[in-house]
């Protein structure tokens, strides 16, 4: 069994007290326990700067996280054995996701450990609605060398964080990773470990005519293989197959972009299909 410990602190690193039972007082809102935690709490609600953290006895575990109601759960994988996740309340944050996000005054925070059903399954190993722009000590981590104006709609994680709406641009629901324009630009999506690909499904925004969009696009593995795909002008997710290979990240580079007279060209979500090695 793996040892859970799920803290909510304040900037100070302290951790927060709420009243979460019948009584008056303050009880710490820290819980520890064994393969599955969760936090709630009557009247306490998330301030900007203040952090979620989940700490692990055993390095390289696989949870299941949901840290807010209009978060999806996650399957995430945490190596060393902590995952601190921080609230971030400014404008540009929540322009980029599901209104009243860590605004509850009634938190409920659940963590558990992923089942082994769970891990050997064949599933989108690159979906983590709960990834930032920065690493945060959990994978699937999406990262790129340019993001639009360093705008959060823009960010390369909303191509991760399972949201579709792509026949508009800008904030929630239609964020997306703007690339500005930059025609080298590219997408990285980390495991953290290996993992056995066989399917990469891309949603390319269609906010036509505002948008342009790429006609292929190239897929580059840690092992040093690449694969090279042909895309079109649909708002539909456009599914590709390939030989099954191990890799521990992947980039999608070598943009081309169609002859149309728009410079915007970006992409809703990246899913890649396979099983844990």
């Amino acid at each position: 069994m793996t040892c859970i410990s799920l803290s909510i602190l304040n900037q100070e690193q302290e951790v927060r007290k709420a009243k979460i039972d019948d009584s008056d007082s303050l009880k710490e809102l820290t819980i520890t326990g064994k393969d599955f935690v969760c936090l709630a709490a009557r009247d306490c609600q998330l301030q900007d700067g203040d952090v979620i953290q989940v700490c692990l006895d055993t390095p390289n575990t696989y949870l299941m996280v949901k840290l807010d109601a209009t978060l999806d759960s996650s399957l995430i994988y945490v190596p060393e054995q902590k995952w601190t996740f921080p609230i971030i309340k400014n404008e540009n944050a929540i322009e980029a996701r599901a209104a009243y996000r860590f605004e509850t005054k009634k938190p409920y925070i659940s963590v558990r450990v992923a089942t082994k059903e769970e891990i050997k399954s064949y599933r989108n190993w690159a979906l983590n609605p709960h990834d930032l722009q920065h690493f945060t000590g959990a994978y699937p981590h999406a990262s790129a060398n340019v993001e639009t104006r360093n705008d959060a709609t823009f960010f390369a994680c909303n191509a991760i964080d399972g949201t579709f709406a792509n026949l508009y641009h800008g904030p929630y629901p239609y964020q997306s990773w703007g690339i500005n324009q930059q025609l080298d630009a590219a997408l990285k999506i980390e495991f953290g470990r290996e993992v056995l690909l066989d399917k990469v499904i891309l949603t390319l925004r269609a906010d036509f005519p505002h948008d342009n969009y790429w006609q292929q696009v190239t897929l580059k593995f840690s092992d040093g293989t690449h694969e090279v795909f042909k895309t079109v002008k649909t708002e539909q997710r456009q599914s590709f197959t390939f030989a099954k290979r191990a890799a521990e990240w992947v980039i999608l580079t070598e943009l081309i972009q169609a002859d149309e007279p728009s410079p915007f060209p970006a992409l809703t979500q990246i899913e890649l299909f396979g099983q844990n090695k």
